[in-house]
């Protein structure tokens, strides 16, 4: 049976999106472009022009391909759905969502995830650090970061399962071992990175950043705040968050991103020369925010709603930094820009900030109130971003329900 192709400009799946995603269907798995409710076998389209790196089971090797390929796909799929002589062979290779099982759309290299948010690192300062500045030094003058577990990285839908570890009660005098009682959620934007290897001792400029960046996932950075406190001091989050990261099926383009690029709001002190943007051919600069609204929802209940443009580092400068040492990137890589929070209370992006440790518990719409989750708690992140001409950018949704400790 085909399926019929109905686009419209307000469609957030539409021919200005075009995200791509792997899917198993029919026993394959190869990658698929989204449009509306159905998913375009891209690779089985006649003259597709990267039809064998499509007919593989992640994203890697398009990724691997560089920006003048993503470019050149991107153009032959916008036109391919623009032109109404060709809507009968693209009804051929369209299969309904709800007919496939969409996969982990990379084989995930490294994966760094960084704290890019004012907003975000001043509340967690005043809640930790009470008594103290509520920034660190050194948060205006680079971005901060920690090396993640990539192979904790799971697709949207997978349950999480609640962490144990070590965590210190106030009340106790020694540590203890246990589930955590204090899990958490983190409303990130998560970078894939492709394009060549860069190589070892070289480091990757702020203008060269974009050629690197091919786009972007939901990503929800699970936290477990008791085992998190305790472990912390002095070398930073480990088993804390190491346990699970969840990330979005379809990737967005930064192609599809352009027209929701915005000045960042504005860094002082400068940042050091390696990191300070430079204007663009049009007008722009090469450090720039994304015009992206978040919604996080908890057992059906919309609890926040927190704003991308409000970062205070960009993803160009993030990816900078990450290299500055002389530290590689290589396709599949993926690095998070931190928890999403702007200047309101119904902004903050994790349930840290939202319960403020706990004080303030949350009212959800079945009249249950929480601070941190419980078991069998599902959290959903979606978001939207503008696009050309009116045009509505979606970035799916990011799902985990909480499952007993093992």
């Amino acid at each position: 049976m085909t399926t019929k192709l109905d686009l419209t400009t307000s469609d957030p799946f539409g021919v200005q999106n075009l995200p791509y995603g792997v899917f198993t269907h029919g026993g394959h798995t190869r990658v698929g472009v989204r449009l509306d409710n159905s998913v375009l076998d891209v690779c089985s389209v006649p003259d597709a022009p990267f039809a064998d790196a499509w007919a593989t089971p992640s994203l890697n090797a398009f990724l691997a391909l560089g920006r003048e390929s993503w470019t050149t796909a991107r153009t032959w799929l916008q036109d391919l759905v623009g032109d109404g002589d060709e809507r009968p062979t693209i009804e051929q290779h369209l299969i309904p969502l709800a007919d496939v099982q969409m996969e982990m759309p990379l084989v995930v290299g490294d994966y760094v995830d960084f704290y890019a948010s004012e907003h975000h690192a001043t509340n967690v300062g005043r809640i930790f650090r009470p008594d103290s500045e509520p920034l660190t030094p050194n948060w205006k003058h680079l971005p901060i970061g920690y090396h993640g577990r990539s192979g904790t990285v799971v697709v949207s839908g997978t349950d999480i399962v609640r962490p144990s570890g070590q965590r210190k009660p106030p009340t106790e005098p020694t540590p203890v071992f246990g589930p955590s009682v204090r899990l958490d959620i983190e409303a990130e934007l998560g970078f894939v990175v492709g394009g060549a290897p860069s190589r070892l001792g070289e480091p990757v400029s702020l203008a060269e950043a974009d050629d690197h960046l091919f786009g972007v996932v939901l990503l929800n950075d699970w936290s477990a705040r008791d085992i998190q406190a305790w472990e912390y001091v002095p070398l930073g989050p480990f088993l804390g968050k190491s346990f699970a990261t969840t990330i979005s099926p379809w990737v967005v383009t930064m192609d599809a991103l352009r027209a929701a690029r915005v000045p960042l709001l504005g860094q002082d002190p400068e940042p050091l020369p390696y990191l300070r943007g430079e204007p663009t051919d049009d007008g722009a600069s090469t450090a720039y925010g994304l015009d992206i609204d978040y919604e996080v929802e908890w057992n059906g209940t919309v609890v926040s709603r927190p704003p991308y443009r409000t970062m205070y580092w960009s993803p160009a400068q993030m990816l900078a930094h990450l290299t500055v040492n002389g530290a590689t990137i290589r396709p599949g890589d993926l690095f998070g820009s931190g928890t999403i929070s702007g200047p309101e209370k119904a902004q903050r992006g994790s349930f840290l900030e939202l319960s403020w440790s706990g004080q303030e518990p949350i009212r959800l719409d079945d009249g249950s109130t929480r601070a941190f989750l419980e078991d069998g708690d599902t959290v959903v992140l979606r978001a939207v971003a503008p696009g050309p001409d009116g045009a509505v950018i979606g970035l799916g949704e990011c799902t985990g329900t909480i499952t007993p400790a093992r």
